[in-house]
């Protein structure tokens, strides 16, 4: 498949750009630790390959069709995020991060996969992206288009993976620094819950293209 190389590319300069997704596994790898982090990213790894599907099978055809059902997905994702900035501006302090082992309580890694899943199911935008972006490097001369729709879905998802990652590595080693600042705490907690209400205010008002 011609321009798989350049593909990954686009995807690399898209992953890198700040969205709700880096911000939450930040957020999650400070507040609960690398395994949470490296959880939610299943979840959003999981949400991904939901939209290529999706794509694939033309709901972004639906959204143009029917406005209304762009919107609703809209306002659904941008509750959840103010949602979760909200929750991330009302906790006060970080909880220990050994204090789960310590305790023999479990993570709750299922709630982190939940979490990255509705984060990025929930933005339509993430859709749009994979509807506008796949079709371009699909050459319907090279073969089963469902096969190259399949393959650049899992080269997309991997990608994203990778990305996701390094952001929940970063978050947890973030997290084991601001246990010894309090003053770092309460300006990572405001920081990461601005960001998450400031990108659930813009996807309010986005528009669909």
């Amino acid at each position: 498949m011609q321009g798989l190389w350049l593909f990954f590319m686009a995807l690399a300069v898209v992953y890198l750009l700040p969205g709700p997704d880096m911000i939450l596994l930040l957020q999650t790898g400070a507040r609960q630790g690398k395994g949470a982090a490296l959880a939610t990213a299943v979840g959003l790894g999981i949400a991904r390959g939901c939209h290529v599907a999706l794509a694939a099978l033309g709901l972004a055809a639906l959204f143009k069709a029917a406005p209304w059902t762009f919107d609703v997905v809209r306002l659904a994702g941008a509750a959840y995020l103010l949602w979760i900035g909200i929750q991330c501006l009302r906790t006060t302090m970080l909880p220990s991060l050994t204090s789960a082992d310590a305790t023999g309580e479990k993570p709750r890694w299922s709630a982190a996969i939940r979490r990255g899943l509705l984060t990025n199911l929930l933005n339509p935008k993430a859709l749009l992206f994979c509807s506008v972006l796949l079709p371009q490097f699909i050459n319907p001369e090279a073969g089963a288009v469902l096969g190259q729709f399949a393959t650049l879905g899992v080269v997309l998802v991997g990608v994203g993976l990778l990305f996701d990652s390094a952001y929940a590595l970063v978050g947890a080693a973030l997290g084991r620094w601001l246990q010894r600042s309090p003053s770092a705490q309460r300006l990572q907690q405001w920081l990461f819950g601005s960001l998450l209400i400031g990108f659930a205010v813009r996807l309010t008002f986005v528009q669909q293209a």
